[in-house]
């Protein structure tokens, strides 16, 4: 029996969750502590599968390391197997009809509802998580896995009421049209990476909020994080199989669903190769799908901080500190590339750099006076480390940093790199680290860097530009204007917040379809014209056919 709909429901309005500051002896602070110990004594947790509301163990166990200690494990967690991804699948397909058909109303009420949970009754041990799992100091954690999250969820409701609100303006005498906004036909796969718990949530989020059903693979590295949402989303109402959780090896379930004849989209965030390596296996399976998939993807950058001679030299320092270390670099938005006019590098700006980088304290991230944690595992350490002796083989000037300790974690000091050239290989490639290069270049030549930034990286993510003169900052916008999705003047190319700078970016960062705004939804509804006659014909013909 159809559910009655008696109203026309409006949403709540919505704001961004408040920050809180975690300062000394501040409440927030000793409750974030007291979750962090209780999260320290019971691990390691145990994570199933979760497929059709019910946990499946499939005996074939993973960890996740802590980063900041890699003798722990966070969490031990079971991979899904074939026959798991294909439940999880058929299960999916099943629940859709009954989700996508329940009134809109009680959908937005079930993400309202998780967003409250998310900022209040799991915000402590969702940032015990993301601390320990992920290796984010207090403040990160604080905007990623609490405010974030809970904007995605919030605002993400309200983008839908507007979408849904959009009707076709004119009736012709007689007639009504409107649109419907469907779900895709098939079901959803969601993809998430490590770095953030929040596009954790909003991955398989934004799809089951305009009726999808989707299939949740998240990152290995953030497992227990993502574990913690999936276990919110199902207190707060969302039904059985309408998202399903199936953590494993990524080439095995990823394969699996892209192979499946249902298979309508990919929700992804993580690397540019594996991107393009899927864009290029959905295509070879073109031939088995109903309809054409939907591949939306957020993945790398090589991002930039171009400092004008008319900068303010302070706030470009410590703005270049924070876009550049903030989570030991490990942002697909962080700062990469440096390029300082010469009389702003000599007048103060590099002595105020490194004075402020030294002041850096770098370990694990449960105690709250570090501002660096530890980069992600083995793989990114070892990457990293293999990039600051390649510049330094190239004759590069390490000016700070440079070492690295993985005795107990996968430590690495933040690191500035002086070039000459400006198509050295840390200036072109991504690093995904706590690693900034400079290039330092004539006053005169700020047009010509400008084009030097625009084309050596393939990526087009963020940048930002520094610079008291209108002009400079005009220029700067015209001649980069397809250089980065997001760009900052006067700020740090990192942090942006939902509902008020879109993110996303072009080229080989992604397909720029800007999570936090209203168009990401659109990539995930099918649309449908009605048109209603209430008058009909009395004859077949035209006046113009009559004599």
């Amino acid at each position: 029996m159809a559910t009655p709909q008696l109203a026309a429901f409006r949403v709540p309005a919505v704001d961004n969750e408040p920050m809180r500051s975690y300062g000394v002896g501040s409440a927030e602070r000793r409750s974030l502590e007291a979750a962090l110990a209780l999260m320290q004594q019971e691990l390691p947790f145990e994570v199933p599968c979760i497929v059709n509301g019910k946990p499946i163990t499939t005996g074939k166990l993973a960890k996740q390391p802590i980063p900041s200690n890699h003798a722990q494990h966070l969490c031990v967690y079971h991979e899904a197997d074939e026959s798991t991804v294909a439940s999880a699948i058929d299960g999916a397909l099943s629940a859709k009809a009954e989700w996508e058909a329940m009134p809109w109303n009680d959908r937005a009420s079930i993400f309202l509802r998780a967003a409250e949970l998310v900022s209040g009754k799991y915000r402590y041990k969702l940032m015990a998580a993301t601390m320990l799992g992920q290796g984010k100091n207090a403040w990160q954690a604080e905007i990623d896995a609490a405010a974030e999250l809970s904007d995605f969820l919030r605002f993400g409701v309200k983008f839908v009421e507007e979408l849904y609100a959009q009707q076709p303006p004119k009736n012709a005498a007689g007639s009504w049209n409107r649109v419907e906004y469907r779900a895709l036909e098939g079901f959803v796969l969601a993809v998430s990476p490590f770095n953030f718990t929040a596009i954790g949530g909003n991955l398989p989020a934004v799809p089951a909020i305009v009726g999808n059903t989707v299939v949740w693979k998240p990152s290995p590295a953030a497992t227990y994080s993502n574990y913690l949402i999936y276990q919110i989303f199902t207190e707060a109402g969302i039904p059985p199989g309408v998202i399903q959780f199936v953590p494993g090896p990524p080439p095995e379930v990823v394969a699996q669903a892209i192979s499946h004849p249902s298979f309508a989209a990919l929700h992804f965030t993580g690397s540019t190769f594996i991107f393009k390596k899927l864009w290029k296996d959905i295509a070879a399976n073109i031939d088995k799908y109903k309809g054409y998939p939907r591949i939306v993807g957020e993945t790398g950058g090589k991002n930039f901080h171009i400092i004008h001679k008319s900068a303010d030299v302070r706030n470009a320092a410590l703005q270049t500190i924070r876009g550049g270390f903030e989570y030991q670099g490990q942002k697909c938005s962080a700062l990469s590339r440096l390029y300082v006019s010469s009389s702003v590098w000599s007048s103060g700006f590099k002595d105020m750099l490194l004075s402020e980088a030294a002041k850096i304290t770098v370990g694990p991230p449960s105690d709250f006076s570090n501002f660096l944690g530890p980069v992600i595992g083995r793989p990114a350490y070892d990457k990293i480390m293999g990039y600051i002796q390649k510049a330094k083989d190239a004759g590069g000037e390490v000016l700070i940093g440079g070492n690295g300790d993985d005795s107990k974690g996968y430590f690495i000091q933040p690191t500035i790199i002086l070039t000459k050239d400006p198509q050295s290989i840390t200036m072109k490639e991504e690093i995904f680290g706590p690693v900034i290069t400079i290039y330092v270049y004539d006053d005169a030549d700020y047009e010509k860097t400008l084009e030097l930034i625009d084309s050596t990286s393939p990526y087009a993510l963020t940048g930002a530009i520094f610079a008291t003169e209108r002009k400079a900052l005009l220029t700067a916008t015209n001649k980069l204007r397809n250089a980065a999705g997001n760009v900052y003047y006067n700020e740090k190319c990192t942090g942006a917040v939902v509902g008020q700078q879109p993110f996303g970016g072009g080229r080989a960062s992604g397909t720029n379809d800007k999570a936090g705004s209203i168009s990401i939804f659109y990539r995930f509804i099918s649309a449908r014209s009605v048109k209603e006659n209430f008058v009909g014909l009395e004859d077949f013909q035209y006046p113009s056919n009559l004599i």
